[in-house]
Formats: C-alpha cells, sequence, structure tokens
C-alpha cells in the first residue's frame, strides 16, 4: 500500500478545545540516477544535493536514502517477433544471467516476471525468485510475427501497479510497435500510474536511418525519460548481456526521495508535474516526470 500521513488541522469554531480533522496525505516516492559530465554515475551525495519541485512548488524532503536497497520487482518484456528469431538464443540466456545476478546479489525480496510479446503478449511467468520457473518458461518461448509493444508495457504495468517497493520495466526489442491493440498514450500511463521506471534495450543493428523504425525508437525514448529510466542501444544481440549489467548498476546506485505534498493549489487534473534538480553544478539526474495523485 502507498504509505500516507495523518495531519491533524484544527477546527475552528471558537471552543476551547477544537476538534480536528484528520487528512490523509500520499507519500510520493522518487527514484533517481545521478551522472556527472564524463556520464558517470555519482554516489555519496546527501539529501541537501537535491531539490524536487511539484506542480512547480517546492517540496521538503521527508525520506532520503542513498543506494536505496528497497525491494526490486522487476518485469522484463522480451520481443520475440520474427525479426529477431535467429538471435532469440541472445535474449533467453541475457535475461535469464540478468535475472540471477538480481536474485542471488541484492535484497531477499527482490522478484521478476517474465512477459513475451509478438502479435500477442503473454506473461510466460509471474513474479518469482525461482530461477528454475523462469529457466522453464523461456523454454517454452516461440516466435511469431508482429509487436505488440504497447500492450505488454500496459500489461507490464497492470501487474507491477500496487506492488510494495521499487518497480522496473525491461523491454528488449529491435524496433516500434505495428500489432497493438493499445495506443503509445495507453502504454504511458500504465507505466506512469504503476510509478515504474521504463529501460528499454533497444538493439539497432542498422546504423543508418533509412530501414530503421525510428517512430519506435522516439516512441521507447519519451517514455524512458517520463518514467526516469533510459534507453540502451547494443550494435548487436550478442551485447545483450552488457547493457542488462548498465541496468543492474543503475538499479543499485539509485537514491530515494520521498516527501508528503504541501502548499499545493487544487485543480481537477490528477496528474501532478515532478521536477528534481541537482544543486552541484555539473550533475544530471534522471527521475521521472510525474504521478498521478490517489483519489482518498
Amino acid at each position: 500500500m502507498t504509505r500516507r500521513s495523518l495531519l491533524a488541522v484544527p477546527l475552528a469554531l471558537g471552543a476551547q478545545d477544537s476538534p480536528t480533522i484528520r487528512v490523509e496525505v500520499q507519500l510520493i516516492r522518487v527514484l533517481a540516477n545521478v551522472k556527472d559530465q564524463s556520464n558517470q554515475l555519482v554516489g555519496g551525495l546527501s539529501k541537501e544535493d537535491f531539490e524536487i519541485f511539484d506542480n512547480g512548488v517546492p517540496q521538503q524532503i521527508s525520506i532520503f536514502e542513498r543506494s536505496t536497497n528497497q525491494p526490486l520487482n522487476v518485469a522484463v518484456l522480451l520481443d520475440i517477433s520474427a525479426s529477431v528469431a535467429k538471435d532469440l538464443r541472445y535474449e533467453t540466456e541475457s535475461s535469464l544471467g540478468f535475472a540471477r545476478s538480481l536474485i542471488n546479489e541484492g535484497n531477499p525480496d527482490d522478484i521478476i516476471a517474465l512477459i513475451t510479446f509478438n502479435h500477442a503478449v503473454d506473461l510466460v511467468a509471474g513474479f518469482t525468485r525461482r530461477i528454475r520457473r523462469l529457466e522453464n518458461a523461456m523454454r517454452d518461448v516461440r516466435t511469431g510475427s508482429g509487436t505488440a509493444l504497447y500492450d505488454a508495457v500496459y500489461l507490464a504495468g497492470e501487474e507491477l501497479e500496487g506492488r510494495e517497493g521499487r518497480k522496473v520495466m525491461i523491454c528488449v526489442t529491435d524496433g516500434g510497435d505495428t500489432a497493438s491493440r493499445l495506443k503509445f498514450n495507453d502504454a504511458m500511463l500504465a507505466a506512469q500510474r504503476a510509478q515504474a521506471s521504463l529501460y528499454a534495450i533497444l538493439v539497432t543493428p542498422i546504423l543508418n536511418n533509412a530501414g530503421r523504425n525510428q517512430g519506435g525508437e522516439n516512441a521507447l525514448q519519451l517514455m524512458a525519460e517520463r518514467t526516469g529510466g533510459r534507453v540502451l542501444q547494443p550494435t548487436t544481440y550478442a551485447k545483450l548481456g552488457e547493457s542488462f549489467d548498465a541496468i543492474l548498476r543503475d538499479l543499485r546506485t539509485q537514491y530515494l526521495l520521498a516527501y508528503y505534498p504541501r502548499n499545493l493549489s487544487p485543480t481537477k487534473d490528477k496528474f501532478h508535474r515532478l521536477e528534481v534538480r541537482m544543486r552541484p553544478p555539473g550533475l544530471r539526474v534522471s527521475a521521472r516526470t510525474g504521478y498521478y495523485e490517489e483519489t482518498l
């Protein structure tokens, strides 16, 4: 469940012992990675190095953790369309290698799920810590036509929403969407409602713009930026393992910032714009750019 604070607000009735109204305030958690001008991860920062703005209003950071070890809920989304048939082995082996590192080296409550997509989307392994279960699911994976990327992101958002701890999607694909029933905005909304960071491993063996699905690449870039993830672009499937390792380093060096929204003007729009800024010069922060206010 989302943590909330109970604020006691006096009710001005003129009596000596005024009753109070208790107002629940949603705790907003923001995960952040910080890099320097050389694109290297920066650790060891303090709460005073960060600023958070909610709809443009500065907020007080109530909870701060560097290299947070909050449990991870990771949904790995594998593109198994016909175009990746010859490289399917690299996808499955690299994903399993990532799963082993996640389970064996992190928080004992870290869990992982596996979703595959071509023209259809399947949750082939629900959230688990059992590597054997993931291995068995991988053996049954078969490629097919179509790429229902947005449907896959939407399903991952539904599976992640409401879970405790950090929530992450890792999408391995070589192109854009060709078969989804849902649209980009539906997928984006699902990821934001789940408060999940989306990391895209976009394999682009075609270096020239001609022949590339630039629309799909731009969509993944936008989803990653808005959710505090990023896009990695290995040139071959043989280098997938390096991209998974880079994502794991990001997850192991995340800062957790949390606050109770204060001094915000009433609005009908339930979506809040978030901005995290760095006080020290020369540092760049990656964090989600918004959240949806919960109905209390």
